[in-house]
């Protein structure tokens, strides 16, 4: 073997962050010494109102300095893995050495998820730099739609002249709708270049005709044909399971496009199909009885490969440790192509994947994300396979001999009850995986062989697989398994990724951030109000599902594996939507105060004035400079920083409201999907904040309402020098509030879908009053 062959594939850079360190070291010690003062303060306090009034703003200060000890952990370390691309290259002699990947794609609806945009990820994936044999791209449809099965058979079609085109030119981002309205011909002179980049724009724009007439009009003679036989009559939630070969790579040196698979799972009103989780888990048992690759990366529907390296980056982390359990699976972060200018609605999460990432490297590895990770397929199985006798043992077939038609269980069966006098292990599988024979021997072999060139099922040809494959998608497959128990994808949370994530580590496993530049893959933001609303209390209602579960963090350091620092690392964003009650409360105090003519802060004369001036300013001082490290502007760190106190009190806060009425039985959380754009654009009101006349927005709306009436009395009090110090620090925080709700201050002087509805500003116009009424009896009882 050459040196270099044997270099390391990856290799481990921990970043100094000494600044970091100071500032956090800093800021800790002031919250620790401000928790002090109110508590050596609050025995002082003899009135019923203060008292009260203090020791809520103790509990609350309690809570941000909880939150602030998780946010250390995650930022004290900064670990990147650097990868070498070339190195592993020169690694495998062949083609046939790389290991397979399938690679999973998930959509739900052709309307909120406009068809161009899934043809267009697909696309990337085809003409990824990785050889075609060795991929499979497996498209989950949860609509069973005949438009979405339509534009990926036309997108097949194109993918043998785009797939070509990429690969002799040299193309980065291999997402025709991206690599058309970015790309300049002038770079390369060649005649014959300019003549195929013309022909093949032509050629893209008459697919995105083809797909925009059929998802607009449906004109019956383009579904015409038996292909489309078995869409006649289907219902979106009530039909049967469809599995469709559209594009099989025969093996032949010119054959340049990879498998491309469409499934569409069976569903029936009588059974559960667990949203996301459920078709995760379909696509893990088709591709096993199809084409049974040792690694799955799963993409959504709008997130295109941007690299066409991403694979080989992936690989080097998954076949670079020592140890396959340093790799368990690997993570990309979700970055965004054509977001907004200073991410108006706070949903890019630039700064906290910058940090939180490489944060997590130095404890077990990122959570799972949903989307741009590679997962091992024996990890997705689960430990109860790992630890199977049949895998912990040694190879299960070093010794048979499987002849034409034999049953590779049925020998496993006879092996083991005459070696080790097991009965019944047929049914032990069974019990594990269901009673499909091909998936159980696929998953033997997977969980044996690790990250070796795992053989495909015994058939060649895919459409011998189609019958195993269609029955594995039956919708009561699952019944009496392990499936979303502890094999493939958790049932149970509208996060189904970060609960799986979680079991993955409790098992033992770690897993890595990749983070190479440019991004490896480029999603769509949401472009609008209601639907980060949408976006963001799915996440919250997910998250604190988990915190509940059975798959809760804190129980696992005591029962499984998972470490302490790595809990803490789930629980900054499992507590989403619990840390709403304190915010709410804290932003509601400064304006009580006011009212009831009490303090949360001493006077600005006071000596101790200083102690939470210092903590406001210098927290604020410290998170502007993270924003500006990461290249971003003063606004867009304004943005997020009101984004952050109005998510708290509405989407956040309705997400647990969701899980509590979950917990009491009245109702079941659902699975809100998030309307992406299409490829022309944001639409119009993008950037501009709009309502609807949702009650998510009352809660926001009567906090300003209040904090508004609030300032008005206390500076009304200070033009009249009634007691001019004695609320400084209170107007100083109600002015905060009122800031951070300017979108809805403009919205109440707005109309149409700019403005807030007539019924929520008299509903929290009425709340407010309430809150102010009590206010004034309390201060006078």
């Amino acid at each position: 073997m050459s040196r270099s062959a044997s270099l390391p594939l990856q290799e481990r850079v921990k970043h100094p962050n000494t600044v970091e360190r100071v500032f956090l070291s800093i800021l800790s010690v002031l919250i620790l010494c401000l928790l002090l003062y109110r508590l050596a303060v609050l025995p002082e306090l003899t009135g019923g109102v203060a008292f009260g009034v203090w020791l809520t703003a103790f509990l609350c200060e309690c809570w941000f300095a909880f939150i602030w000890v998780l946010s250390v952990n995650c930022k004290w370390h900064f670990i990147e893995h650097k990868t070498f691309p070339d190195r592993l290259l020169q690694r495998f002699k062949s083609s046939q050495e790389f290991p397979a990947m399938d690679v999973f794609v998930t959509t739900a609806d052709p309307v909120m998820e406009p068809p161009i945009i899934t043809v267009n990820t697909v696309l990337s994936i085809l003409a990824v730099d990785y050889p075609a044999s060795k991929i499979a791209c497996y498209v989950s449809d949860d609509s069973c739609s005949r438009i979405t099965f339509f534009s990926l058979i036309e997108a097949s079609k194109f993918a043998h002249s785009w797939v070509p085109f990429c690969k002799k030119y040299g193309v980065e981002c291999r997402a025709p709708f991206k690599y058309f309205s970015l790309s300049q011909t002038d770079h390369n002179p060649s005649s014959i270049f300019h003549q195929d980049w013309k022909e093949m724009k032509r050629a893209y724009e008459e697919l995105a005709e083809k797909i925009s007439e059929a998802a607009h009009k449906s004109i019956p003679d383009k579904f015409s044909g038996e292909e489309f036989s078995d869409f006649a009559q289907v219902q979106k939630r009530n039909h049967p399971a469809i599995v469709k070969i559209i594009n099989e790579h025969k093996g032949r040196q010119d054959d340049k496009v990879p498998h491309l698979i469409y499934v569409s799972r069976e569903k029936r009103p009588s059974h559960a199909h667990h949203f996301k989780a459920g078709a995760m888990n379909v696509l893990t048992r088709v591709s096993g009885v199809m084409t049974n690759a040792p690694f799955m990366l799963n993409l959504d529907c709008d997130m295109f490969v941007n690299d066409p390296k991403a694979l080989y980056h992936a690989l080097c982390l998954l076949l670079g440790f020592e140890s396959e359990t340093q790799s368990g699976f690997v993570q990309f972060p979700q970055t965004f192509h054509g977001a907004l200018k200073d991410d108006p609605y706070g949903n890019q999460l630039k700064v906290l994947l910058k940090h939180s990432m490489p944060g997590s490297n130095a404890c077990q590895g990122p959570m799972y994300g949903g989307t741009g990770c590679f997962h091992r397929r024996k990890v997705i199985y689960g430990q109860r396979l790992l630890e199977h006798p049949l895998v912990k043992n040694g190879p299960y077939n070093y010794n048979l001999s499987n002849g034409p038609g034999s049953s590779l269980v049925s020998h496993i069966i006879i092996i083991t009850r005459r070696q080790n006098g097991m009965c019944g292990m047929e049914e032990a599988l069974a019990a594990i995986f269901g009673g499909n024979q091909p998936l159980i021997e696929s998953a033997l072999r997977a969980a044996s062989e690790g990250s070796a060139v795992v053989d495909p099922p015994p058939s060649q040809a895919l459409s011998n697989s189609l019958e195993a494959a269609i029955a594995v998608s039956a919708c009561d497959y699952e019944d009496n398994t392990l499936w979303g128990k502890q094999i493939g994808l958790d049932y149970g949370s509208t996060s189904e990724d970060m609960m799986t994530g979680c079991r993955i580590h409790s098992s033992g496993w770690n897993s890595v951030a990749c983070l190479p530049d440019p991004p490896a893959f480029l999603g769509a933001a949401p472009s609008t109000g209601p639907d980060t609303m949408v976006q963001q209390k799915r996440w919250a209602t997910g998250l604190l599902e988990i915190l509940i579960s059975r798959r809760n963090p804190v129980k696992a350091i005591v029962r499984e594996k998972l470490q302490l620092r790595q809990c803490m690392v789930y629980l900054i964003l499992l507590l989403w939507a619990v840390r709403s009650v304190p915010e709410l409360c804290y932003a509601s105090l400064p304006a009580l105060c006011i009212f009831t003519n009490t303090s949360i802060f001493p006077k600005i004369t006071d000596p101790e004035f200083r102690l939470p001036a210092a903590v406001f300013i210098i927290f604020n001082i410290y998170t502007l400079v993270e924003y500006l490290l990461c290249g971003l502007s003063v606004r867009e760190w304004w943005n997020n920083q009101r984004m952050a106190r109005i998510l708290s009190s509405t989407a956040w806060l309705f997400g647990l409201l969701a899980v509590l009425l979950k917990v009491f039985g009245i109702s079941e959380t659902v699975f809100e999907l998030t309307r992406k754009d299409d490829l022309e654009g944001a639409p119009a009101e993008a950037g501009k904040f709009i309502f609807d006349s949702s009650a998510i927005y009352v809660p926001a709306t009567t906090l300003l309402f209040v904090n508004f009436a609030a300032l008005a009395l206390g500076l009304a009090k200070v033009v009249m020098d009634m007691e001019a110090n004695a609320n400084v620090g209170e107007l100083v925080c109600c002015a905060w509030v009122v800031m951070s709700f300017l979108p809805f201050v403009k919205g109440l002087f707005r109309r149409g879908q700019y403005g807030i509805p007539w019924p929520t500003v008299c509903k929290s116009g009425t709340a407010a009053l309430i809150f102010v009424c009590l206010c004034r009896r309390f201060s006078n009882s």
